[in-house]
């Protein structure tokens, strides 16, 4: 007799060896969705993490995640939208009541709730706040006034904080007695009645020390802070730089409002490396795999657009030796190599180059070195290549003097890649200007313009065209 494959429950490991989320958890719960089978689906999903339910929503067809979220009703964890594309956040809170929003995120950490609600627009978000508790929408929406991508709109504002004069003893019965704690901390602050910071202890210390013992007197008075206005890329560097498990978050007053963790900062460099690579593709930092065909072909006309012009460039450069390319075929079939190789290797300087400029290694203490260096790299490739090339190219067709000509092109354009690879992102920097965003288009144009105009004014010398 056939024994039945058991289905998946909450008690089964939801990844595989690669760490992907298993097919067949999907199936059972893609299964459970379409018969509409709420305790079956509660069993499946009841107790996963919400990084594990964000995985799983991503992968659902638009319908399926509606009723997924009907059926778990009340059960639905709503810190599970913080695990997912904002296309999918604002899907699944645009079919949701206002009311069932926002006694979902009132549970949440602030932190979480502000990223949920920033993403909707003002007629939305307004009309959750209205349905929540007013201490609440109060905390929220001071969070919402703070600019985008500020500490202010990361941090939590719950924390721990006591006045200079209690006791250890104080501090201690305080944390054990007191109901609206965090759920995790690992640091004490210290303030006067004007909420402005006066120190810290760590929990180590506040536990390893003696009850009569005075807050003052163990207290750290010198505190890494943050303005609640300042970039959350700063912020993230200022936590890899000193290695800070979390930081009090101030305004311009100098008054405790809130605390940055280090699991926030984990998700702000995972942003914000995101939001750098999908720019030197030429993709919108915004852009998701979730996104609609439309949404995705309109983000990426713009800079297609823009490399179409830089292309003409290159192009017309090749019109202006004409004559030689009909004398000479070779010239055309081997002037894209030149050109292509300049290309890869400014590529691979200016991401060196827009990554350094981010986190801060590159500046103007340092670029001058930095831009030799580069230059020594593009010398020193470009060589070699050129005597790979120039043999190949000899021997392919049968003429020394032709793998002198582009080996002596590749030297140039590849020392030419590297150095515009630097040297834009740097100006680009220098004018405001976003160099993960902007630099691809003109060091393509650059390498372009370099290695056509290069080898074929070197061959039109060589050989007298």
């Amino acid at each position: 007799m056939a024994v039945p494959t058991p289905h998946p429950t909450m008690t089964d490991d939801w990844r595989d060896d690669d760490g992907a989320l298993r097919s067949d958890i999907v199936e059972a719960v893609t299964s459970a969705v379409a018969s509409n089978d709420a305790a079956r689906l509660k069993d499946l999903v009841g107790e996963a993490h919400e990084a594990d339910m964000g995985d799983l929503i991503a992968q659902l067809d638009t319908e399926d995640r509606r009723k997924l979220v009907e059926l778990l009703g009340a059960d639905f964890d709503f810190a599970v939208l913080t695990e997912v594309d904002e296309t999918i956040r604002v899907e699944i809170l645009e079919d949701l009541p206002a009311e069932t929003v926002a006694e979902g995120i009132a549970e949440l950490d602030s932190d979480d709730a502000v990223s949920i609600l920033q993403d909707l627009d003002e007629e939305d978000r307004s009309e959750i706040l209205e349905k929540m508790p007013a201490v609440e929408r109060v905390a929220l929406k001071r969070a919402l006034d703070y600019p985008e991508d500020s500490a202010g709109r990361r941090m939590k504002d719950d924390f721990i904080a006591v006045p200079p004069f209690w006791t250890v003893g104080q501090v201690i019965d305080h944390l054990r007695e007191a109901d609206d704690l965090p759920d995790d901390f690992t640091e004490v602050f210290v303030i006067d009645p004007g909420y402005h910071l006066q120190g810290h202890i760590r929990l180590d210390r506040l536990l390893r020390t003696k009850r009569p013992v005075t807050v003052t007197e163990i207290m750290e008075e010198e505190v890494r802070t943050v303005e609640a206005t300042e970039d959350q890329q700063d912020v993230a560097l200022m936590f890899e730089r000193y290695n800070l498990l979390s930081a009090a978050v101030v305004d311009e007053a100098g008054r405790l409002v809130g605390v940055l963790t280090v699991d926030d900062i984990v998700d702000v460099i995972e942003e914000e490396a995101d939001a750098d690579i999908k720019a030197l593709g030429g993709v919108k930092p915004e852009e998701e795999i979730s996104d609609s065909v439309w949404t995705t072909a309109k983000g990426r006309f713009r800079w297609l657009f823009i490399n179409m012009l830089t292309a003409f460039i290159a192009t017309t450069v090749l019109k202006s030796f004409e004559k030689q390319l009909e004398t000479m075929v070779a010239l055309a079939v081997l002037a894209p190599i030149v050109a292509s190789q300049g290309g890869n290797a400014a590529t691979q300087t200016m991401t060196v180059a827009v990554r350094a400029l981010a986190t801060h290694d590159l500046g103007p203490h340092n670029a001058l070195r930095v831009i030799g260096r580069e230059a020594l790299t593009g010398l020193i490739n470009g060589t070699a290549f050129a005597l790979i090339i120039g043999v190949v190219a000899g021997f392919w067709f049968s003429l020394a003097g032709l793998g002198v000509v582009i080996g002596l092109a590749m030297v140039c354009n590849l020392v030419a890649g590297a150095l515009a690879g630097i040297l834009i992102p740097l100006g680009l920097a220098k004018l405001n200007a976003d160099p993960a965003v902007s630099s691809g288009p003109f060091v393509t144009t650059v390498t372009d313009v370099v290695g056509f105009l290069g080898f074929l004014t070197i061959a039109t010398w060589w050989f007298k065209i």
